[in-house]
């Protein structure tokens, strides 16, 4: 059973003071969009209704927080318990990234404070994909905070202690926790499969809504299979993420990577290229959009970079047992695929969309770029508070970590021999025959 357990690690440090101000200085410019409007930050116009915000801020951050399903999909639905130390580190990066999404989208949508209309029946359209984006992403987060809810339950059953006047509430606090945790349990796997079924449904839809805008989008991206691309790059890049996330959390709490999952993680990553890769090239010589390729220009370069540094690259690393056995190499190799899938997000959005009667190009202005990198800085931070008050990051007994480093030092050296080994070794041959 995997026990899990607050960091004991100082907050303050000379890192956090540094995205501190660049939180400052995103809500600085985030406080004008709302006092004089977005046009006050941006250079989002008609022709150019969505920039960044819509690129990385929700495209991006939709693709990059996969992790939390397709993680709680591999150990809970496919039954692969040795991954349940890797579970509750991708929830939280899942419910924080959903969480600033939707502050990303008050920011972008001009009626902010009109988000909340999906949840109305009144006001549904069975017609619309960016109406279903909604819904499924409010639904989808709704299950992520009920599926965090264990965790809350762990950290404050029993130990409940009300400040004041608030002391007389312990006991229906306590009866309250107690509640969650005899009942979630029984139902924590309806929410489970709820998740990875609402995360499918607008992963795909998020491609979807460029499938509309056939004469303003690129060849190179605009194809009927977008919703599916989206999906399955969006499941590739889930694992990576959970790897970033597990060795950067490893490095900043001075703990030791669980290598010996995330080895395995990265040689599924390599057969999610593949399939994604070769759905993609399918597609172009099926569409008959390879020439594109070579017609110089922007959309060439950035469509070669994608595919290059983020597929075939890092699939390529990620096939080789000494890289995915080297805690530096994996995390260069996921940073790789997670580059790719933003990138994707943006060329998609913003790259390969050209309004038909534009007069010049999109660029975003200093006022986006602060405001997303306050965003980002905002939710790294907040993931360090979390892992430092509620029991997310698991603990290794002696006995295990000694197993652990037992197989992965097995595993490490049968590559190390397999790469020592020189084809066509005749001295090996020789032997082998005898």
């Amino acid at each position: 059973m995997i026990k899990a357990a607050p960091v004991q690690r100082k907050f303050l440090t000379p890192g956090v003071y540094v995205l501190l101000s660049i939180v400052l200085i995103g809500v600085f410019f985030a406080v004008r969009r709302f006092l004089f409007g977005i046009g006050a930050i941006s250079n989002l116009n008609d022709q150019y209704p969505w920039g960044i915000w819509i690129a990385i801020d929700v495209a991006s951050g939709v693709a990059l927080a996969a992790g939390g399903f397709t993680t709680a999909a591999l150990a809970h639905i496919f039954h692969r318990h040795r991954y349940e130390a890797l579970v509750r580190p991708a929830l939280l990066t899942a419910l924080l990234g959903y969480t600033f999404v939707a502050l990303g989208l008050l920011v972008d949508l001009g009626r902010f404070y009109n988000i909340w209309h999906p949840l109305m029946p009144s006001m549904w359209s069975g017609h619309s994909v960016l109406f279903e984006v909604g819904i499924c992403v409010m639904f989808y987060l709704t299950v992520l905070y009920i599926e965090f809810m264990p965790v809350v339950v762990e950290r404050f059953m029993g130990r409940v202690a009300l400040p004041g006047w608030l002391a007389h509430f312990k006991g229906v606090v306590e009866f309250l926790l107690r509640l969650f945790d005899r009942t979630l349990g029984r139902v924590m796997a309806l929410f489970i499969i709820a998740g990875v079924l609402l995360s499918c449904l607008h992963q795909s839809s998020l491609g979807a809504l460029m499938v509309i805008v056939p004469y303003k989008m690129h060849p190179l991206w605009h194809t009927p299979i977008l919703p599916l691309l989206f999906l399955m790059s969006a499941i590739a890049v889930g694992f990576p993420m959970v790897i970033v996330e597990s060795i950067w959390a490893a490095r900043t709490f001075g703990r030791k990577p669980e290598m010996h999952l995330l080895s395995s993680l990265g040689k599924t990553v390599s057969v999610l290229l593949f399939v994604y890769f070769s759905f993609k090239v399918g597609d172009m010589i099926i569409r008959g959009t390879v020439p594109w390729l070579f017609q110089p220009g922007l959309e060439s370069f950035m469509f070669v970079l994608e595919m290059v540094g983020g597929v075939i690259l890092p699939g390529a690393m990620l096939l080789s047992s000494r890289i995915r056995h080297s805690a530096p190499h994996l995390l260069a190799a996921a940073l790789l695929v997670v580059f790719g899938v933003v990138l994707n997000r943006i060329n998609v959005f913003l790259v390969a969309y050209k309004p038909l009667y534009a007069t010049e190009r999109y660029f975003p202005a200093i006022g986006e770029i602060a405001v997303t990198a306050g965003l980002i800085a905002t939710l790294i931070l907040v993931y360090r508070l979390m892992v430092t008050v509620f029991p997310v990051m698991a603990v290794e007994t002696e006995s295990d970590r000694s197993v652990e480093e037992w197989a992965h030092d097995v595993e490490t050296k049968r590559a190390d021999q397999r790469m020592s080994v020189p084809r066509g070794n005749t001295a090996v041959t020789q032997r082998r025959d005898s």
